[in-house]
C-alpha cells in the first residue's frame, strides 16, 4: 500500500506540494521554502544485519556510533542503494516516505524532529511532497524516538 493510500485508510489531513525534481531531503525543503528542520529524511540502516528505518531533519546527519550505543548494537551501518531498491520497489531510489511500517521495518525518529510541530516529506516520487502534522505522524507510525544525529552547517 502506498503512502496516500494509507493516509487516506487512516482519515488524516495531509497536503500534496508538486515541485521541481529534488534527489535530497535538503533540496527538497528549498523547493518548496520549508525550512530543513521540517523536512524528514529517512535514512535506513542494517543493526546487526537487520533494516531499520531511522527519520532525521534534512538539515542534520545520521551519527551512527550514537545509534550503535542507544540499540546496544555489536554493528550498524547504512544499507546499500541496491538494497533500498528491493525495499522500496514503489518508490523512485532516494524518495522513500518516513513509513518503516508500510515495510515492515522499525521506525526511529531522531528527537529534534519529533518536537516538531509538522514533517515534510517525499512520497515515492522526487517530485511530490507530503505534508502531514506531527501528532499524526506519531499516530501512525509509532517511531521510537532516540537522540541519533547531528546539525549540519549550511
Amino acid at each position: 500500500m502506498g503512502v496516500k493510500e494509507f493516509l487516506d485508510k487512516s482519515k488524516v489531513k495531509y497536503k500534496v506540494t508538486k515541485h521541481k525534481p529534488a534527489f535530497t531531503a535538503q533540496q527538497m525543503a528549498a523547493e518548496v521554502h520549508e525550512p530543513g528542520k521540517f523536512v524528514a529524511k529517512p535514512v535506513v540502516v542494517k543493526v546487526d544485519g537487520e533494516y531499520v528505518m531511522c527519520v532525521l531533519p534534512a538539515s542534520y546527519n545520521i551519527d551512527l556510533k550514537a545509534l550503535k550505543k542507544q540499540l546496544k548494537a555489536k554493528k550498524v551501518e547504512i544499507a546499500k542503494e541496491k538494497e533500498l531498491g528491493k525495499i522500496f520497489g514503489d518508490c523512485e531510489l532516494g524518495a522513500q516516505p518516513p513509513f518503516g511500517n508500510l515495510y515492515n521495518l522499525p521506525t526511529i525518529i531522531d528527537k529534534t524532529l519529533d518536537e516538531d510541530d509538522h514533517i515534510l516529506f517525499q512520497c515515492g516520487s522526487h517530485e511530490k511532497a507530503i505534508r502531514l502534522s506531527m501528532n499524526d505522524y506519531r499516530k501512525l507510525v509509532e517511531p521510537k524516538v532516540m537522540e541519533f544525529s547531528y546539525h549540519v552547517a549550511s
